[in-house]
């Protein structure tokens, strides 16, 4: 008997789970055809594209918010119990208060497993192809950055020139052992420009001391040597700053690219840190929510219920995101920054769990 409850209370959470699942990718696929439609103004194409993409870029949003979605999940699934006045009679069937705590938490790591295994690649991979398709259409298209296992690669363009720049390092505001290829617009070699050390604050890059070589003549040229391009330091991190189109595989492979370049890696370490402890965060955003549920909010209406939800997500959601952000720029260690928003809200569940089965 005890184990068909057991089934009962994971049916029920997992339904709850998948309803409200549909409701906010609905809802993120409506938000972003608005987007579409405004970026596709003016371009002849099938009116059924912008839907097209939306529903491609719909699921990774729908990963990045799964958190707040298994909050409102629990919050779902007591208020069921609650209305349906089951709660008691699962007491009496052999089930106390923390042992359906125990079954919702266990769910929801299962839940957070699967997320992090199958549904972020897909989502990413979905990801990748919504972005590939829109650069298609972008006018930047034309300018290109890339980190291989070969250093950095990236393609610039002017109204008249073509460049191919391969860089073996960045360091700070610096390309390190760089090598220029300068084209015309129907791709002929004007000239080949190397150098040690290219200052790439700005858009107008210092190239110091470089050799030129044109027409099989080179020049070692004392001094700099000034570049106009589309690119600054800044301009190449927001090239690299979408992590989620890539899987996990891809994203450690990216990661070991980035450590050979010398370019920085706390961005993808915190992604990668806060993509395996996922299944953590949604076990004790579960205890935070039933804790709530069982001890404050029994008799409230379903309304009351549904604000309270997206008020604790919003609270939770600046909080990760301000120690994310502590944690990328270096001013505390990546770890702290997953794991201390984790601990504080274990810490306030436990409070709450001593006196639960007193409910």
């Amino acid at each position: 008997m005890f184990e068909v409850y057991q089934k009962y209370i994971f049916k029920n959470f997992i339904g709850k789970y998948f309803l409200i699942s549909l409701i906010f990718f609905t809802l993120s696929i409506i938000l972003n055809i608005l987007e579409e439609i405004s970026f596709f103004r003016g371009i002849n194409i099938n009116p059924l594209y912008p839907y097209f993409l939306s529903f491609l870029n719909a699921p990774i949003t729908l990963f990045e918010i799964f958190p707040f979605i298994i909050l409102l999940s629990t919050q779902f699934l007591y208020f069921d119990l609650f209305q349906k006045d089951e709660l008691n009679l699962l007491k009496k069937s052999g089930l106390n208060n923390l042992k359906i705590i125990k079954i919702v938490f266990l769910t929801s790591l299962l839940i957070g497993i699967f997320n992090i295994f199958v549904f972020y690649n897909v989502a990413s991979f979905f990801k990748f192809h919504y972005s590939n398709i829109k650069n298609n259409f972008s006018n930047d298209n034309k300018y290109l950055a890339m980190v291989l296992d070969s250093g950095l690669w990236i393609k610039d363009q002017t109204d008249e020139e073509i460049f191919i720049i391969k860089s073996s390092k960045i360091k700070n505001d610096y390309l390190i052992d760089t090598t220029i290829n300068k084209f015309n617009k129907n791709f002929e070699l004007l000239e080949i420009i190397q150098s040690k050390e290219i200052d790439i604050k700005n858009l107008e890059w210092l190239i110091y001391n470089p050799i030129i070589t044109s027409n099989n003549l080179s020049e070692n040229i004392d001094g700099v040597v000034i570049l106009k391009t589309n690119f600054n330091e800044n301009m190449i991190n927001n090239y690299f700053s979408n992590i989620s189109t890539h899987g996990l595989i891809k994203l450690f492979s990216i990661k070991k690219n980035f450590e050979n370049l010398g370019y920085s890696t706390n961005e993808i370490k915190n992604f990668i840190l806060q993509l395996f402890t996922t299944p953590l965060l949604y076990g004790i955003l579960t205890l935070l929510s039933s804790i709530i549920m069982l001890n404050f909010v029994k008799n409230k209406s379903l309304l009351f219920n549904i604000v309270l939800g997206i008020s604790i997500s919003v609270i939770i959601y600046y909080i990760r995101f301000i120690f994310s952000s502590l944690g990328n720029s270096g001013v505390i260690p990546m770890t702290l920054s997953v794991f201390f928003p984790m601990i504080v809200i274990l810490l306030l569940t436990t409070i709450g769990l001593i006196s639960i089965n007193e409910k």
